[in-house]
């Protein structure tokens, strides 16, 4: 071959491997959007404080390593099958008829595909950390699976999703301490009534399609007033919880600050939300939620280091 053919070859070989990472980088963010990879900032901190609460402080890093992991593929997987599982709902929902399987940017195959080798790397994860967890995968894989079915048939849905999302903080716990302890039930009552509560404001968006649709949900159920009434009264359990889990542990004064920190952010995400005006939604769900997930870690990573 001749060096001007060789060059060529060259350049158009290049060339393929360019568009080769193009497309893997495109389909990968694809596959992020579809699962709102974002998201993950909910629950991961909820997680560390069980595993901190745990060890007395912080766990070694092999043990933060794969309960992230853990996290990641379990939430990687259930939203997977739950985008296959709701998609024909999706495409009806002008709010959702964009998402990436509605619209058939993402296969349903393929996103099948995804959500399997997610599960499968939570079930790895789970294998390194113990055989509590290991055991203990499985159920959790069942209740992150069942979830996306229960709004066909209860406005309890908000809750059992609420339960699903407590795993993380337990597991947490089972994966450092290897046993299940009453000692971290108050943050996973908190974690339900935290999650359920801003579940219900972010489904008041879609109360009127659930009720054509045949859907249940506490907005559809009881109307929007009552709702936010709820939703209030889930925040307000999710605060005593907090109040319990730092009497359980002792956590004193810095996680006391933390607790009027996270009451205030509450308290002015529900006053974002109000009957009649939903515009500001959004900020309620993304921004003070994250806030508060990463609130609770932070104090009581605060509190433990204080007192050790």
């Amino acid at each position: 071959m001749s060096r001007a053919k060789e060059r060529k070859a060259d350049v158009l070989t290049g060339y393929g491997i360019i568009k080769f990472m193009e497309m893997v980088k495109n389909k990968a963010a694809l596959f992020l959007r579809m699962i709102r990879f974002s998201h993950s900032l909910f629950a991961l901190p909820f997680a560390f404080t069980g595993a901190i609460l745990a060890s007395g402080g912080v766990p070694r890093m092999g043990k933060i390593f794969w309960i992230t992991a853990a996290m990641v593929g379990a939430r990687s997987g259930a939203m997977g099958l739950n985008r296959i599982i709701d998609r024909k709902i999706d495409a009806a929902n002008p709010r959702t008829a964009g998402r990436e399987i509605p619209s058939g940017r993402i296969r349903v195959a393929d996103a099948l595909i995804f959500s399997v080798i997610a599960f499968a790397f939570m079930v790895f994860a789970a294998y390194r950390l113990n055989s509590l967890c290991l055991e203990l995968s499985f159920p959790a894989i069942f209740v992150l699976i069942i979830y996306s079915y229960t709004k066909r048939f209860t406005w309890m849905s908000h809750f059992v999703l609420g339960a699903a999302i407590a795993a993380a903080p337990l597991g947490a716990w089972i994966a450092v301490r290897g046993t299940i302890d009453k000692e971290i039930l108050p943050l996973c009552i908190a974690v339900i009534f935290w999650l359920a509560g801003f579940d219900v404001l972010y489904s008041l968006q879609d109360a009127e399609f659930d009720n054509a649709y045949g859907l249940q949900s506490i907005p559809q159920k009881f109307g929007t007033k009552k709702a936010l009434l709820l939703s209030k009264t889930c925040h307000a359990i999710t605060w005593i919880a907090l109040a319990s889990l730092g009497e359980t542990f002792h956590l004193g004064v810095i996680y006391w600050l933390g607790l009027f920190v996270i009451a205030a952010l509450l308290v002015y995400e529900h006053s974002l939300v109000k009957e009649g005006d939903l515009s500001r939604l959004d900020m309620a769900f993304f921004n003070m939620n994250g806030y508060i997930s990463v609130a609770v870690f932070a104090f009581t990573l605060a509190a433990l280091i204080r007192w050790r």
